[in-house]
Formats: C-alpha cells, sequence, structure tokens
C-alpha cells in the first residue's frame, strides 16, 4: 500500500528544491494538497490500480479528480504513439506519423462539425436576446395528444407457453433483480427488457465513468468541468514548439432517466417513475401499430437527427437539464439518443448505483473494459451494494399483492389458460406461505431472527414450485404490472368498487409482486454472503400491525459483486471527503487485491491549523465526578443529561452564531429533550427555569425530526443566524443534517457529536454482520502463507478482533460524516467537540480523518471543562476581527 508520509514529503521536498511539477491544467493555482491529490490520482491511473481517496469538502477535490484524470487520459492517448516495436526505426516511425495524421485529420472532421454546432448555437441565443421568434420544436403526432385507451383489455395476460423459463442465470431481467435495484432503474428511467439497438460504428475510445449519487451532484461537477483547459492528446507538428498551445474541447456525456429525459407528453405525465419506464416500453411492442408508435424514438429513420444529437451533446458540455432542453429542440427522445454519444465521449457522469449490478450496466450498454472508473462520495458504496442486492418485504406488502392477486383472478379468471393459470396459482401459494410466516412470528417476543426456509416455504405444495421458473414468468408476463395497474383502474371512484386494500396508496412505485420475485431470487440463489431475517419495528412488537413486520434478505458481502468492475475496468477510485477509517474497504471490498495494487491518501484540510480546534471532552462543568459516558445502559441517567445540559449553555455562551449537535440516535434526541423541557423541582411558586428555557435565552433551539422535510427547519435556523439571534440546532448522527448538508461559516461555527453511535449489536443483522466479518477472517487466516505458524486459539483472537474493528468503523464512519459539516472552504473555521469519555481511546481517535486528528488539542481528555471554555473563548475572540 502506498506510503502517505513518502509521497506528503516527496512533496514538501519539491517545493523546497523548486524542481518543477506536472502540469494538471488547473484553472486556478492548486494548493500543495491538491497538487498532492492530482499526482496520485494520476499515478493510480497510469499504475493501473485501486485508489481510496480522502479529501475533506472544500479542498476542490473534484476540481482535483478532474484534472488528475483527465490530465492522465490526454497523456496516455498520445503515449500510444510511441509504443515499443520490433520493426526497424524507419517503419515505426512512418506507421507513427501515418496514424498520427489520422488521428489528426478526425479530430479535425469532427472538430469542424462541433464548431458548426457551436455557431449556430451561438447564433440562436443571440437570436433570442433580440426577441426574435425561436426555432419552433417538432410536436407530437396527432395520436399522441390524447389519452390513451384505458379499457380493461390492457390488463390481460397473453398467452404464455413458453419451455425456456429453467434459466437460474442471475443477470437476467426484472425478475431477478432485488426490489431497491428495480426502484433505482425506474428511477433512472432504466429497464430490462427494453428493445436491442444496434451497436453504434467506431471506436470505443478510452474514457473516464465519473459517478456520484444524484444529478444534483452531478450538475456541480459538471459545472467544475467547464473550467478546465486542456491541450489535445497529439499536437500537430506546428504546434509542438508553441507557447500557446491549443486547447481541444472535452468530449462529455451525462447519463440521464426518463423521467428527466423523456419528452414524449403522453409518457412524462404520469405519475410514477416506474409507470413512465412501462409506457414508454409499450410504446416499443412489436403489436403497437406505427401510428401509435412513440414518435420520437431513434429509427432508421431519423438517424441523421439522432447524429445531429449527438454532435450538438459533444459540442458543449451538458447537464440532464440541458440534455432534455436538446431532445425536445431537435424533436429526438434524448434518453435512447445519447447512447450514440457513450462512445466518442472522453468522460461520461452518471449517478454511481448504475455501476453496481451487472444487469444495469448491460441496460446501458455500459463496457468497462480498460477504462476509468473513478466513484465520489464512495464513503457508502459498501452500504449502497448491499441496499441495491437487499430485498424487503412486509405483511401489509403481502396481504395487499394477496388482495390485488384475487381481485385480478375474479375479473380474469376464465381468461387464464394453461401455464397463465398454472403460474398463478403457485404465487398465490407462495404469498400465502409467506405471509403466514410472518404472522406467526408477530407472536414471539422478540424483534428480529434469522430466517429458517423450510419453515419460511412450509405452505401447502410450496416446496414443488420451482422458483426458477416462476421468476422467470414473473418477469417475461408482465404480470406485476397487469395486477397493479387493475387494482388501480378497478379502485376508480368512477367504477364505484373502492376498496381498502386497493386504494390504499402504494407503499412504492415497484410492484409488490416486483418486491416477491426479488425475495424468490434471493431464496433460489443460497449464499454464505447472505442472510435472511425477520424484522418487527420497536414501537409494535406485540402489536398486530401488520405494517411493522417484514422478511429482509441482506447481502453481508459486498466484494463479489463489485470485483467484476475492478477487474474489468483497467483503474479504479473511489474518492470523498470522509473515506476515514479505511480497513474496511481494502478488508472487505478488496480482499482479493494484494497491497500492492491499493493505494491509499488521507489529504489534509486547506485551512490555516488556527482555523480549527478539536477536543475530546470526557466530562463536564461537575469535573472528574461524572463523566460522559453516553453508552446504551447510561442513556438514561438524568444527571448525565443535566450535565450535558449545562455544557451545551456554557458552549452557547462563548460560540457565537451556529452550533449544530450531533446526537447517536432519533429515540435519544427525543429523551434528551424531553428531560431538558422539565422544569425543576417543578411545584407551586417555582420560578427556576429548565434547560431547554435557558438555552432558549442564549439562541433560538431547532431540532430535526424522523420524518418529514428539513428544508423548513434549515431555512429557519440560517434565518436565526442571520437576525444576530444565533441558532442551536439539534440533530442526529446518520440523519438528514449529517450528510449533504453545508453548515459553512456562521451556520456551523461549532458540531458538538454526543456520544458514540454504535449500532445495536445485539440484532440479528448486526450478530451475522460480525459473525460473517469473523467467519471470513478465520478462512483467510488459515489459507494464508504469512500466518501457517498460529495457531488456532490465536487465529481466532484475530479474528474476532476484525469483527470488533468493524464494528467500530461503521460507528466512526458515521460521526466522520456528522464532523464532516463544519468547515468548508479556505477562509472558513469552527470548533469541534466530541462529548464522551470514549474518544481519548487511542483506537477511536486513529479513525477519524487525518486534519480532524491534526486539529486535535494534546492530551485534551485530561484537561478540565473549564480549560475546554477558555480555549473556546480564546478561539472565537482571536477570529472576531477576520
Amino acid at each position: 500500500m502506498t506510503s502517505d508520509l513518502l509521497r506528503v514529503g516527496k512533496a514538501a521536498k519539491r517545493q523546497e528544491t523548486g524542481s518543477t511539477t506536472k502540469d494538471f491544467h488547473h484553472p486556478y493555482t492548486p494548493y500543495a494538497i491538491q497538487e498532492i491529490f492530482m499526482s496520485t490520482v494520476y499515478q493510480v491511473l497510469e499504475e493501473g490500480k485501486v485508489g481510496i481517496l480522502e479529501s475533506p469538502t472544500g479542498t476542490g477535490k473534484s476540481l482535483s479528480l478532474i484534472c488528475g484524470a483527465l490530465t492522465w487520459l490526454r497523456e496516455h492517448k498520445g503515449k500510444e504513439f510511441e509504443e515499443d516495436s520490433a520493426e526497424p526505426e524507419w517503419i515505426i516511425e512512418q506507421a507513427r506519423a501515418r496514424k498520427r495524421r489520422d488521428v489528426i485529420h478526425h479530430r479535425k472532421d469532427m472538430e469542424a462539425r462541433l464548431s458548426k454546432i457551436r455557431a449556430k448555437e451561438k447564433a440562436q441565443r443571440q437570436q433570442y436576446l433580440r426577441g426574435e421568434s425561436a426555432q419552433k420544436r417538432r410536436k407530437p403526432a396527432p395520436n399522441q395528444r390524447g389519452n390513451p385507451n384505458e379499457d380493461e383489455e390492457q390488463f390481460v395476460l397473453d398467452d404464455y407457453e413458453s419451455d425456456g423459463e429453467n434459466s437460474n442465470s442471475r443477470s437476467g431481467g426484472a425478475g431477478v433483480l432485488s426490489a431497491a435495484t428495480l426502484e433505482l432503474m425506474g428511477k433512472l428511467g432504466m429497464s430490462v427488457g427494453a428493445s436491442k439497438e444496434d451497436d453504434e460504428e467506431g471506436d470505443d475510445e478510452i474514457k473516464v465513468f465519473y459517478c456520484s449519487r444524484t444529478h444534483s451532484q452531478l450538475s456541480q461537477f459538471v459545472n467544475e468541468l467547464r473550467r478546465v483547459e486542456l491541450p489535445p492528446s497529439i499536437l500537430p507538428e506546428e504546434q509542438q514548439t508553441s507557447d500557446d498551445p491549443e486547447i481541444e474541447d472535452l468530449r462529455h456525456l451525462t447519463l440521464g432517466s426518463r423521467r428527466n429525459l423523456c419528452i414524449n407528453p403522453l409518457v412524462n405525465k404520469l405519475s410514477s417513475v416506474t409507470a413512465i419506464n412501462e409506457r414508454c416500453l409499450e410504446l416499443q411492442q412489436p403489436s403497437i401499430t406505427r401510428e401509435h408508435k412513440c414518435s420520437f424514438l431513434p429509427n432508421k429513420d431519423n438517424i441523421p437527427l439522432v447524429n445531429e444529437f449527438r454532435d450538438h451533446v459533444l459540442a458543449t458540455i451538458r447537464d440532464i437539464e440541458d440534455m432534455g432542453a436538446l431532445g425536445k429542440e431537435l424533436g429526438i427522445c434524448p434518453y435512447y439518443a445519447s447512447r450514440s454519444t457513450i462512445k466518442p465521449a472522453e468522460i461520461v457522469t452518471l449517478p454511481y448505483p448504475l455501476l453496481l449490478q451487472k444487469s444495469a450496466r448491460e441496460a446501458l450498454k455500459l463496457n468497462l473494459t480498460g477504462h476509468v472508473v473513478i466513484i465520489d462520495e464512495a464513503h457508502n458504496l459498501m452500504d449502497a451494494i448491499a441496499g441495491i442486492e437487499g430485498v424487503e418485504v412486509s405483511l401489509s406488502q403481502l396481504k395487499r399483492a394477496r388482495a390485488q392477486l384475487g381481485g385480478y383472478l375474479q375479473k380474469f379468471r376464465n381468461r387464464l389458460k394453461g401455464k397463465n393459470r398454472v403460474y398463478v396459482a403457485q404465487i398465490v401459494r407462495v404469498i400465502d406461505s409467506l405471509a403466514a410466516y410472518l404472522e406467526s412470528r408477530l407472536k414471539l417476543p422478540k424483534a428480529d431472527g434469522i430466517v429458517d426456509e423450510k419453515e419460511l416455504l412450509s405452505g401447502k405444495g410450496v416446496d414443488q414450485i420451482n422458483f426458477f421458473k416462476l421468476i422467470n414468468y414473473l418477469q417475461k408476463s408482465k404480470l406485476a404490472r397487469k395486477v397493479e395497474g387493475y387494482a388501480l383502474h378497478a379502485s376508480s371512484p368512477t367504477l364505484g368498487r373502492v376498496t381498502k386494500l386497493a386504494s390504499a396508496k402504494p407503499e412504492s412505485t415497484t410492484p409488490v409482486l416486483h418486491h416477491i420475485s426479488s425475495l424468490l431470487s434471493a431464496l433460489t440463489h443460497p449464499s454464505k454472503e447472505g442472510r435472511l431475517f425477520f424484522s418487527k419495528s420497536s414501537t409494535s412488537l406485540a402489536a398486530d400491525d401488520d405494517g411493522a413486520i417484514m422478511l429482509r434478505f441482506l447481502l453481508l458481502d459486498p466484494s463479489s459483486n463489485f470485483e467484476e468492475i475492478v477487474s474489468s475496468a483497467r483503474a479504479v477510485i473511489l474518492a470523498g471527503g470522509t473515506m476515514s477509517p479505511m480497513s474496511d474497504y481494502t478488508s472487505y471490498l478488496f480482499p482479493y487485491l494484494p497491497s500492492s495494487s491499493i493505494t491509499t491518501l488521507s489529504c489534509g484540510h486547506v485551512i490555516p491549523k488556527s482555523n480549527l480546534v478539536a477536543w475530546n471532552l470526557p466530562s463536564g462543568p461537575s469535573g472528574k465526578s461524572l463523566e460522559f459516558e453516553f453508552t446504551y445502559k447510561n442513556r438514561a441517567n438524568e444527571m448525565m443529561i443535566e450535565e450535558l445540559g449545562r455544557a451545551m449553555l456554557n458552549i452557547c455562551t462563548v460560540v457565537p452564531d451556529g452550533v449544530v449537535v450531533f446526537f447517536p440516535s432519533y429515540s435519544y434526541l427525543e429523551t434528551i429533550t424531553s428531560y431538558w423541557a422539565r422544569a425543576p423541582n417543578s411545584g407551586p411558586g417555582n420560578s427556576e427555569k429548565s434547560i431547554w428555557q435557558r438555552l432558549e435565552a442564549k439562541k433560538m433551539l431547532f431540532r430535526e425530526k424522523k420524518e418529514g422535510s428539513v428544508e423548513s427547519v434549515l431555512e429557519d435556523y440560517a434565518k436565526a443566524i442571520d437576525t444576530g439571534k444565533g441558532g442551536l440546532l439539534l440533530s442526529v448522527v446518520g440523519g438528514k443534517m449529517s450528510e449533504g448538508i453545508n453548515f459553512s461559516d456562521r451556520l456551523g461555527r461549532c458540531v458538538v457529536i454526543v456520544g458514540l453511535p454504535f449500532p445495536n449489536i445485539m440484532s440479528a443483522e448486526w450478530k451475522a454482520k460480525i459473525e460473517y466479518i469473523e467467519s471470513s477472517t478465520l478462512t483467510r487466516l488459515q489459507a494464508s502463507e504469512d500466518t501457517k505458524g498460529l495457531d488456532e486459539a490465536e487465529m481466532t483472537r484475530r479474528a474476532k478482533e476484525q469483527g470488533q474493528q468493524f464494528y467500530e468503523n461503521a460507528c466512526m464512519r458515521a460521526v466522520n460524516q456528522s464532523v464532516g459539516r463544519a468547515i468548508r472552504h479556505r477562509e472558513d473555521y469552527a470548533a469541534i467537540v466530541m462529548i464522551d469519555k470514549r474518544f481519548s481511546n487511542g483506537r477511536i481517535k486513529n479513525k477519524l480523518p487525518g486534519w480532524i486528528r491534526e486539529g486535535l488539542v494534546p492530551d485534551a481528555g485530561e484537561k478540565t471543562f473549564g480549560q475546554l471554555m477558555g480555549a473556546l473563548t480564546s478561539f472565537f475572540r482571536s477570529k472576531k476581527n477576520v
């Protein structure tokens, strides 16, 4: 594994000696840590490694990724002409010269084409600014302006007589995808079973696939992309000695969803993303007459429009909104037309979950072989993989599916023939068996447990069902959508047949039968890497609440799912603002890679050291006689809660503007606020104020709620700070405020972490996770040549140590995300206070990001609360005139 200290030392030595560094074409003068970051990105791509890179928010991580990766890309393309050969030198030179001429000629042709596009777009903008009428957009055919014929015939199943249903491949269609994946693919406008397209002509140039979690994050990245100017990979001979070499524009593509890109008014007005997805595919079916097909779909007759769309996309760096507007202007579907742009693009941006399952990549026709994959905001990558592969089905969903099937059978029973009748009957038996199992679990006092699959499928005749065939049937017959569609149709008030189950608001945009199909897929592919659980909500352990109990399939090992990406791509970079602690990635995401194939880097912050003070606080104003230790058993300790309140009163006295406090859970936040709101020694004539009232006298109070949006809370919090009243915002680690929210400048002058948010290790899920980590670690130790001399007891001890590390890492990764909300740019400053004596533990401190460890006051855990208050007072007094 690459030594970070060695790399930083070399960088510092270069600066001391005045030696030049590589020009990464950064649009600004980069900071030293940005130089280190870009150099590391370049090195990882050049050597074809896996990189795990951490650079705090506010350090220009996105620009550093862009400049490091694209500088390498352009230089790598140029180096391809310098490949060694056994041929005579004059032949090699002639071949190189010919190849160079061809590439330059091809690039000039493309650039000429794109220049015309840019000139045309500029003229159109000027025309618009002069108030002249713009080019009319292509309108849909008249037959597409009205509503489709909504009669009951559309819900009838087609005859199903296929004998090829025995495939057990996991990379097939929707029937074997997880519910989470179907939901995601629906949101992104994707669907398995889309019409096949001819492969586009042309070479698939080496490119960078840049992935992040959301389109809003990708739009921010695209804005940064527009700032960068790079020379071409190959300069013409007349440019090679020029002091002002030409700039070649980047060829960029962003891949998006039907919800964002569909321009058919009949489709994009539908309420759910999966309805849009299904309707789009229906309009492409061979059985649909030509006049009823989507007129915007690319076909052999409108290839010139597709090519024009491709050239417009490549001519200008566009975000997802620009892509949709361009499709409307040209009258061609931007969702499908964008496929023609993948091969000539140099950088493709897309939401990163699309890479995490093979079937999703196949639907987009993404071939990662030899390309570069960069996953930003990768701190929750392993959870995302587990989420996509996971399945959840509640008892209420099962009952709703059963009711919908009952209504469907009542209506269409006489029209179900052959295998349709057989398979629908099998589905009913499976649902009954799953529902009966969950109902039996409701009577148990425990909240969760591992599922015995034999007991789960003990219903009459269920053990005789071939689940592979049944899943294949669910995939091909479209039963799920037809049953759900008919239930909604039958619940229409105009039909006068509204039932409780049929008219209930769907819990998800994915049909319930898709969730059941995903669960069956998990059952048909048993694996030591995954487990099936039942779980009940804590609010109704003894209640007869159908929505409170569910079946859950949990993927315990994400490495095998990600391995295909790593083995296909030339290099993979995981980047984020808080990737620490990194041992989970090396041990559990890449256990098959030698340490020499992985490069890690944890960058410092760009702020001066004087702009951060970090303090681990083991006790409050009462001193060492009452130490903070917010373990589960201590959380009801009223003396500790009151001491915390007194500590917060002191902190709010000396910290200006905004203070954000993160608690371990919503339930504990409720416990704290309830106690603080109580008047002490309440009784007649008592005028002493509660802690809550005393805090309100210091700052305006706000709190995060588990349900509902946080936008109004954040807006009111910001207003309180703008008006000079100051604000105290009470939030939850892992909640809505702990990720993606920017508490820069006055919004977050102090971040307080209360306790350590360890997951519930007594839950069946976490017991299974720890058990898997320990067993897989023990297996690796027993197979390793390096541990042949260890006895079984030592190996077992090391395995248990790994389980403990994994558990601690889950806690500290959540803490680090919350702490990272504070300092967001070079001029920002803030204090970080971690309240719990366990923060003094070396194991815990070492899992903090490097920039926070550097800002920790030495031996803070040994200092008094008064010394903390003195340090905070001095810190903020020194910033008054900043």
